[in-house]
């Protein structure tokens, strides 16, 4: 049976998620060919390695078309978009998962049934990106289990649609309920309700130390934040649990299922995968491999 671990020691996003299991070695080109099945905004994705105090960590950048983006999307709107996107069953399935997780805890925060839930932070293009994309890569590294550690969620306030609100959000602690907070003294967003939805709806068992396995990989996200002596990254960890260490190590291709018939649009991930490595090495890192999915998907 192959293991992830969620080591959540700086709390965890839907980015820091994305690219710590990228990093730990989930296919970047599976990941972009099932998003780019996704009928939606036209969408950038840059992977960035950066230094996050004394830690080599992946970073990833979202830029959506403003122009082209949709604002307004409720949880129905995301089903349908996730239903007829035609990406892998399981992916389909954990991408569903998560945003039924989230829907619900917002649907409750602001008292309205799950289907009319207007989807603000947590509907942004990016963030379905995020959802999606993280599915993907579960699916890529062929994980049967997922645990996770105990998720510091921060503290003090921060700004959203609706106002000046306390950390953790609203929706952050409603997602997390039966799970275990660990203390911190960073007054900041650590966890997101992204994050919060991913562990919620994906990690089966929660626990302070790591599972036994025979590690495999180790991936690290870099978060936004810059936090005084703590590198504010997401650690992954993937291995086989030692009861079936014989057996075949699931590495699942899944890169070739034919689903096709949402390639309506440019496609221009096969032939301009813009890897811009001007090798900016000024301490910023800029090793933007830009990948540009123009997919103006007409149904």
């Amino acid at each position: 049976m192959k293991v992830l671990y969620f080591d959540c020691f700086s709390g965890i996003s839907g980015d820091m998620a994305l690219a710590a299991l990228t990093d730990a070695g989930a296919s970047r080109d599976f990941i972009l060919e099932g998003l780019s099945k996704i009928d939606a905004d036209p969408f950038e994705i840059s992977w960035s390695p950066v230094n996050k105090q004394g830690i080599m960590s992946l970073k990833a950048d979202i830029r959506i078309d403003e122009a082209a983006a949709s604002h307004h999307r409720h949880y129905a709107d995301i089903v349908k978009l996730i239903n007829r996107s035609g990406i892998d069953p399981k992916a389909a399935e954990y991408s569903l998962a998560i945003f039924k997780k989230i829907g619900e805890a917002e649907g409750k925060i602001h008292g309205i049934p799950l289907n009319q839930v207007h989807f603000h932070e947590v509907g942004a293009m990016d963030s379905i990106i995020d959802v999606i994309g993280v599915s993907l890569a579960l699916v890529s590294l062929g994980i049967d289990r997922i645990v996770a550690s105990p998720v510091p969620v921060g503290g003090g306030m921060i700004d959203c649609q609706h106002g000046r609100y306390p950390v953790p959000a609203p929706a952050t602690l409603e997602l997390l309920k039966g799970w275990q907070i660990a203390a911190t003294p960073h007054r900041k967003e650590l966890t997101t309700p992204t994050g919060a939805g991913i562990i919620a709806a994906l990690a089966q068992e929660c626990t302070e130390s790591f599972p036994r396995m025979q590690v495999q990989t180790v991936g690290y996200g870099a978060g936004t934040r810059d936090l005084p002596n703590q590198p504010n990254v997401l650690r992954v960890v993937t291995g086989i649990a030692p009861d079936e260490s014989h057996q075949h190590r699931h590495g699942h291709d899944h890169h070739h299922h034919g689903h096709n018939h949402h390639y309506h649009g440019h496609d221009h991930h096969h032939d301009h995968d813009h890897h811009h490595d001007h090798d900016h090495h000024h301490d910023h890192d800029h090793h933007h491999d830009h990948d540009h999915h123009h997919e103006h998907t007409h149904d």
